[in-house]
Parts: C-alpha cells; structure tokens; sequence
C-alpha cells in the first residue's frame, strides 16, 4: 500500500497541489484552499496537523545554488572528537553562510570525517576562505577536514504523489 493511501483527503489534495511548489502568487495557501475546493484555515490547519505527526517534515525553500549563481558548493568534512561533537556542530550551524550542518558516522579506517556542513558561494576560493574562518572557529577541536564540491545537482525533489 502506498504512503499516501493513508492520508487524509484534504491532506492528499494539499500535498499534490503543493509537490511541484508554493504557487507564485501573493497568497499562496488561499491558492491552495482554492485549488483543494476549502477554506485556507483548513488548509493552513491540515498543514500543522502533517507537520505535528510527522507526515510533512518542514516547509521551506529549495532554492537551485546553480540558478543563484553559487557555483561553487562545497560540503566541508571535520574530524572533530565525539566528546565535542555537539559544542562543534553548533559552532557551525550558527555561521551565517553555513546552509546545513550535521553529525555523520566515520567509517574508518578510511573515512575519519564526521561533522558535515554545507558552503555555497559564488567561487571556490570563496569557499576555501570560508573554510579557513570555520577551522579557526574550531580551533584544536578539529583534527583535520577536506572540502567535496558538488559538480552537478543530484535531487531537488520531495516525494511525489501520482494521480
């Protein structure tokens, strides 16, 4: 059985109608209502209730980096100790050109890296600035880090629901 025989009706036509995007108007969830034949206060209630359980797990934007400009995406990789994990991970998230930071498992002997964290910018040599202001960030807790650059978009996708 799929995942989505088990939603509610009104959550279904909210998810087909909102899979592809926000529409691009001033009011977006009354395009929503109107799409799924409700009032927006029950779309805007459904939408709560999915995020609540779980169902939806955020709503945000997907931007393309690319399309922006940032061309230059590198996903930095620390070997930070497991006992300062937390504190590192913080420090991290809480830089302003750091898009998503997160603890990873290491997989040595060959890969001793995990902490994760996302730079975008316009050149690699932006980014490899950046990275020198996070390892002085980081100071000591940091044994050692790379940088892996994206060359091409892999999924910019959520689960999609057929007809």
């Amino acid at each position: 059985m799929s995942a989505s025989a088990f939603l509610k009706p009104l959550d279904r036509a909210i998810v087909k109608a909102t899979q592809a995007g926000l529409p691009l108007v001033a009011e977006p969830w009354k395009a929503v209502a109107d799409l799924a034949g409700v009032r927006e206060e029950e779309v805007m209630e459904s939408a709560r209730a999915m995020l609540a359980s779980g169902v939806m797990r955020r709503i945000g934007a997907v931007p393309n980096h690319y399309a922006l400009g940032y061309v230059a995406n590198g996903m930095t990789v620390w070997d930070v100790g497991d006992e300062v994990i937390e504190e590192a991970g913080r420090m991290l998230s809480r830089l302003d050109f750091v898009t998503h930071c997160y603890h990873r498992p290491r997989h040595m002997p060959d890969w001793p890296y995990n902490l994760f964290a996302m730079v975008h910018d316009k050149d690699r040599a932006k980014v490899e600035a950046r990275v020198e202001e996070m390892a002085a960030l980081l100071g000591s807790r940091s044994r050692g880090h790379d940088v892996l650059y994206s060359t091409r978009i892999l999924k910019k996708t959520g689960l999609r629901i057929g007809a």
